[in-house]
């Protein structure tokens, strides 16, 4: 696979990388061929055995998934997307676990270079990624397995390539640089003195703010230490000087009105109901009056036919994402205004992939493939009163 090289990106040898493009092959295979047979399954058999039971076809997302949870095609291409998931983590562990002691010290060269890093051992992991191994990555962001560990950073840099079969760019920076076009074309004045990235794991949708706003002081977060320690290595192999810390979004210590613009990429549905709240009260507060919070996410699924919701929402059941559904489900306009943004200032609309792989992709590829693969995204927020 063809991701872009930099220092602190592991190197794969040639059985690990053949490992790795038979996952991203299976991977494919599942996308491109059995998906549809899923699709077929229900139209043929499920949808008229329901309405036959019910007198009526099924009308939500989970409807659909109970009538197609007996059905024996889609237990296994269900099964069979579950397993290419963690063969696709397997192939990436094992240059990683090679290349440990290696890659540590490439870390401490690269992270001289630029930007900082401040860690918080004393910080508590929140429970809704303690509890679960997210995306189905072995020890989620936050496990640690030794000194100065940056095993899920490097895990997750090459893992991510595989797992978006490399539609997230030869950086995996496309959720960032779509972000980036859709804010300077909704806002082309704007000229942020400090920035704030929430929830950055590696830096990927964090670096396109550096190189659009130059002049602009950037700073990311995210609760794993090992994920931020390769994060700013990763920032420095690629001379970007981007301030790292070890925080949670519920609760920053960043001054009152500190940014003038606040964003997230993909990360609003790996929080809670609880702690999705908290997180835009605390962007409220962070905001300097008159800047802007955005947040993209998967795609929209309101107004989507319920079995193309039923498609993503697999990720909620068997792919290590509770929360994926349940956020599709919120009023996230109404969460804003809870907090403090004044309706007429509050933000939902949709942004389209700055790759052009996606120009001509649309919501209905999600009968087909993963939501974040969509080249669609939706976008959330508002403007600090």
């Amino acid at each position: 696979m063809a991701q872009t090289k930099h220092a602190m990106l592991v190197n794969a040898d040639h059985d690990e990388a053949a490992r790795q493009h038979f996952a991203v092959g299976l991977k494919s295979h599942l996308s491109a061929h059995v998906a549809s047979g899923t699709k077929s399954a229900y139209e043929a058999r499920v949808k008229p055995a329901y309405r036959r039971a019910k007198g009526r076809v099924p009308t939500t997302r989970h409807e659909v998934r109970r009538a197609l949870a007996h059905d024996p095609y889609y237990q296994a291409a269900s099964a069979l997307k579950r397993t290419a998931q963690e063969i696709m983590w397997d192939a990436v562990g094992a240059p990683v676990e090679r290349e440990w002691e290696d890659l540590k010290a490439r870390a401490q060269t690269c992270s001289a270079q630029l930007g900082s890093l401040r860690l918080d051992p004393a910080l508590k992991i929140p429970r809704y990624h303690a509890a679960v191994d997210i995306h189905c990555m072995p020890g989620g962001y936050h496990s640690e397995i030794g000194a100065d560990d940056l095993y899920a950073g490097a895990l997750y840099d090459r893992g991510i390539y595989l797992f978006s079969m490399g539609l997230r760019g030869d950086l995996n920076d496309d959720f960032g640089h779509s972000l980036v076009a859709w804010v300077r074309s909704r806002y082309p004045s704007l000229s942020p003195k400090r920035i704030l990235d929430l929830g950055c794991s590696v830096g990927h949708g964090t670096l396109p703010w550096a190189d659009a706003f130059p002049d602009a002081e950037v700073h990311a977060f995210d609760v794993g230490a090992p994920m931020l320690r390769y994060a700013h290595a990763r920032a420095g192999a690629l001379g970007k000087s981007v301030h790292f810390s070890q925080q949670n979004a519920e609760a920053t210590d960043f001054p009152d009105g500190h940014f003038d613009l606040i964003v997230s990429q993909i990360i609003i549905h790996e929080t809670s109901r609880r702690a999705l709240p908290r997180i835009l009260r605390e962007c409220h507060r962070l905001l300097k009056p008159g800047g802007l919070m955005v947040h993209m996410d998967g795609i929209d699924w309101r107004g989507l036919d319920p079995y193309d919701a039923f498609v993503p929402d697999w990720d909620t059941y068997f792919n290590n994402e509770p929360f994926i559904g349940p956020m599709h489900d919120l009023d996230l306009p109404q969460l804003a205004a809870d907090v403090g943004f004044s309706r007429d200032k509050i933000i939902f609309a949709t942004a389209t992939s700055a790759r052009r792989e996606h120009e001509n992709r649309d919501r209905s590829e999600l009968t087909s493939g993963d939501f974040g693969n969509v080249g669609a995204f939706m976008v959330f927020g508002g403007i600090k009163d």
